[in-house]
């Protein structure tokens, strides 16, 4: 079976976007499948085009025996909600000079598109199943404008929620079929169109990846907690260091990557001491292997967004480090059903620093149980091989 997946988001760029189509785009090659890649130059989270991919409209490279087609956006990471529409409309527009390559559209048997972005779902799934007759699975991980409306940034009942609420139905109807990487996902499309073939696809890290996974790790003395994702809105991490004090809890706060509260919280660090570290960027192999060296990650989400499941918790599951969740949703019962780690609302950082402070004084065997629930999870009820053996028998009816 030959496999296209249109995303606006691949490898080299890092996050849990990029992360979740890479994965998914191996997983489906190592089954076996002939899979290519639709993609915008990579430039996120940084909001510039890589190094090494400037100066072209279109590009097409060979990784890992998967092609990856290419083409120029208007990158950015502003807060400007004109530039961020700007941003999604133009690869939106790009992405329609693939449609030269007849003869290639016409072999594909499956076309996954990721979304959101909606407005290139939306003009993806116009091209290859509109235009191209193709069968279409979407891709869902956020359900905007749902999200948006809950994040603040659309008002239900505008204008503009109006529009991509009708954008949202147009890609539903439209769709073959619908994989979530959700519960509450999939339930949402099912109300609106209960007779969709939908699929849960959660955001699960490929084990064999992870070098030394499944080894029961010891405590480090003061120890270490880690963040390492996006610092944005959706996760208010300056909120969260500026309330809990490590320092007092007698622990090390440790943070990897990049946003937009990146320069407030740089500046917040540097304002004292604080027990807090920010080493920088680094690619998803080596926070794999830094990962390696802390006891505990913090997972913060800001508001309740239906449908939303922070993927840092499939990420940390085979590294067999327990979780801080700082926020309510499907995320949290997941944290604390399986045992993975103890929850917090968000906004509760009196609580938080409480379950810190139970992590900091627990026996080495409850924190062994912890580290076992983790283990054990990657390898059964999260595994991602299992997974992707579920998902090749549901695009293959």
């Amino acid at each position: 079976m030959k496999v296209l997946i249109v995303s606006f988001y691949y490898e080299p760029e890092v996050g849990a976007a990029p992360s979740r189509i890479t994965n998914l785009a191996r997983g489906l090659k190592a089954s076996g499948m002939d899979v290519d890649v639709l993609t915008c130059l990579p430039n996120y989270p940084k909001g510039r085009i890589f190094k090494g991919y400037r100066g072209h409209f279109s590009l097409k490279e060979k990784v890992e025996g998967i092609n990856v087609y290419r083409y120029w956006t208007y990158a950015t990471v502003s807060k400007n909600p004109i530039k961020r529409v700007i941003a999604m409309t133009a690869f939106a527009t790009t992405m329609w000079a693939f449609a030269c390559k007849r003869k290639l559209i016409k072999d594909y048997d499956r076309i996954i598109v990721q979304s959101p972005p909606i407005l290139v779902a939306a003009s993806a799934i116009l091209l290859f199943k509109k235009c191209f007759g193709k069968h279409t699975i979407l891709n869902v991980s956020d359900l905007w404008p749902m999200s948006a409306v809950e994040l603040g940034f659309m008002r239900e009942g505008s204008l503009s929620h109006k529009v991509m609420s009708c954008i949202e139905r147009f890609m539903y109807k439209n769709a073959d079929a619908v994989m979530g990487q959700s519960s509450e996902i999939v339930e949402h499309v099912l109300h609106m169109f209960p007779q969709k073939r939908t699929f849960l696809y959660r955001n699960l890290q490929p084990v064999d990846e992870v070098a030394g996974c499944g080894e029961m790790k010891q405590r480090n003395h003061p120890m270490k907690i880690v963040y390492a994702g996006l610092f944005g809105v959706a996760q208010d991490m300056l909120s969260l260091l500026r309330s809990v004090d490590f320092a007092a809890l007698g622990v090390e706060m440790h943070l990897y990557g990049g946003g937009n509260q990146m320069s407030d919280i740089q500046a917040y660090i540097e304002d004292g001491e604080k027990e807090i570290y920010y080493h920088g960027y680094l690619s998803k192999q080596e926070v794999s292997e830094e990962l390696k060296k802390y006891d505990l990650s913090v997972i913060p989400l800001a508001a309740a967004i239906h449908g939303a499941v922070p993927s840092k918790i499939f990420d940390l599951l085979p590294e067999g480090i327990p979780i801080l969740f700082s926020g309510e949703g499907e995320g949290a019962r997941i944290v604390d059903e399986y045992g993975f780690g103890l929850v917090s609302a968000h906004g509760d950082y009196v609580t938080l620093s409480r379950n810190i402070r139970t992590f900091v004084d627990m026996s080495d065997g409850e924190y062994a149980r912890y580290v076992g629930n983790c283990l054990e999870a990657s390898r059964d009820a999260f595994s991602f091989d299992k997974q992707m053996g579920r998902f090749c028998e549901f695009i293959n009816k």
